[in-house]
């Protein structure tokens, strides 16, 4: 069955505004995503959303956190992840969210969860993080399918 596509709320059309920014879909299609956890992708999305048109942004940590309502040591984890996955340079308090243009640095493995000794084992561990990037990834692949109709 295929999809037709139509606009469903016209009172609600986007319009592209004086201020636009965007996220390039190689992101999702070239597997970016895929190696960042929720977190990290919910740092690229802010980045991406106020960057201006070199990709450059100086938002503090602080605002940052409150913004993504994380702590402080995730926002560093976070940074760090989309440094190492190419995707962003960071010089405090610069950021630059980078062209998708060039090669992948090396495969960044799936983020681990962090344990210790008091640490339930992982069979009975809630569902934390994974599932919001169940959610995540699940929401994304609606979008991409969207997009290929286009």
């Amino acid at each position: 069955m295929t999809t037709s596509k139509r606009i469903l709320c016209t009172q609600r059309l986007r319009r592209i505004p004086r201020r636009f920014s965007w996220i390039d879909q190689r992101f999702v299609f070239d597997g970016h995503l895929e190696r960042c956890d929720a977190s990290a992708a919910a740092l690229y999305l802010l980045l991406v959303t106020v960057a201006d048109v070199h990709g450059l942004s100086y938002w503090g940590d602080a605002r940052v956190a409150r913004l993504l309502r994380m702590p402080a040591q995730q926002l560093a984890r976070s940074r760090s992840d989309l440094i190492g996955a190419g995707l962003i340079a960071y010089e405090h308090p610069l950021y630059q969210v980078l062209s998708l243009d060039a090669p992948m640095p090396g495969s960044m493995p799936p983020p681990a969860l962090s344990s210790s000794v008091a640490d339930p084992p992982a069979s009975t561990a809630p569902a934390g993080p994974p599932a919001d990037r169940r959610e995540l990834m699940q929401r994304l692949a609606q979008l991409a399918a969207r997009l290929k109709t286009r």
